[in-house]
């Protein structure tokens, strides 16, 4: 299937490849095949963040219930499956759930399926691209609103924007709203390292991927054989980051443009950020939240927080 071309998304991506340092924004990850490879992801023995996130969801579930209520609109963003937040369903009974994620096609998939389980719950699937912000239908409830954000993908944000992007939530979720949010916390640089280059090579099947997608998208002609996988732990920047290296000297030509890429130049394609406990509640306070609960795993190694909109 020909996959529209959209001319903001070709300006993006030609702006970004033609950039001093190359790099592209990790939104491109998730056509098809890249949201079943990060399914694939979570379930790698390397890839600590989502079992220890489904395990602190587990034991303080009920807890995290009390705290958010029931009765929301719980809007997911960068849903995928789904299945994290249908796992809450049972306990924070939303009224209405509001999936967001920019593959559109596997995210109507997942909710056909979902609807089916919950008919109680009205659902409402948005397959946009939220990172630069978006305004929610009128077909949203305006009342309760709760963003639900897990996986921490807040981290790839940097610090400053992360704070403008809680910021547009904040003028999304009304006086009665709030955030609840997955946040990976600083830790030893091996067991980081290995959560994005892993042994099988999925999440280097994940990055690569890209290229594909973006083939589709702008029209480049990237040969992923040209390419490898980089991973590694920023300490300074407190941040893993991902790239993907030319092997050899190539060309890589599009409509409009092209680029040289001598071997061994990267393209930068996405950045984790990792907080203490303190410096992102100190973020979203900045954002405009006050936070209520703070949930971590026995090792402290990931945190799950629910933060109530500072009324002005």
């Amino acid at each position: 299937m020909q996959t529209s071309r959209s001319p903001a998304a070709i300006a993006e991506i030609s702006a970004g490849l033609l950039a001093p340092n190359a790099s592209l924004s990790p939104k491109y990850f998730y056509d098809g095949l890249g949201s079943k490879l990060f399914e694939a992801i979570c379930e790698l023995p390397e890839y600590y963040p989502t079992r220890t996130e489904a395990g602190i969801f587990a034991e303080h579930g009920a807890d995290m219930a009390r705290s958010v209520g029931t009765g929301s609109a719980l809007i997911d963003l960068g849903a995928g499956n789904c299945a994290k937040a249908a796992s809450l369903f049972p306990l924070l009974q939303p009224a209405q759930y509001v999936p967001v994620d920019i593959s559109a096609d596997f995210l109507t998939g997942a909710v056909t399926q979902l609807q089916q389980r919950f008919p109680q719950i009205e659902m409402t699937a948005l397959g946009l691209d939220f990172s630069n912000g978006f305004e929610l239908p009128d077909n949203v409830r305006g009342e309760r609103r709760v963003f639900f954000y897990p996986g921490s993908s807040i981290g790839n944000f940097p610090p400053e924007q992360a704070v403008a992007f809680l910021r547009g939530l904040r003028a999304n979720a009304g006086d009665d709203g709030g955030l609840l949010i997955g946040v990976d916390l600083v830790k030893d640089s091996d067991v980081l390292n290995a959560a994005y280059d892993d042994a099988l090579g999925v999440t280097a099947a994940f990055n690569l991927n890209m290229l594909r997608h973006l083939n589709r998208l702008a029209g480049t002609d990237f040969d992923v054989s040209q390419w490898r996988h980089r991973a590694f732990f920023n300490e300074e920047q407190r941040r893993i980051e991902m790239h993907l290296e030319a092997r050899s000297e190539v060309t890589v030509r599009w409509e409009g443009g092209s680029r040289r890429f001598a071997s061994g130049e990267r393209i930068h394609t996405e950045d984790s950020y990792k907080y203490t406990r303190q410096s992102f509640v100190g973020l979203l306070e900045r954002a405009g939240f006050a936070t209520s609960h703070v949930w971590t795993d026995p090792d402290n190694w990931f945190a799950v927080i629910h933060a109530r909109v500072i009324r002005d």
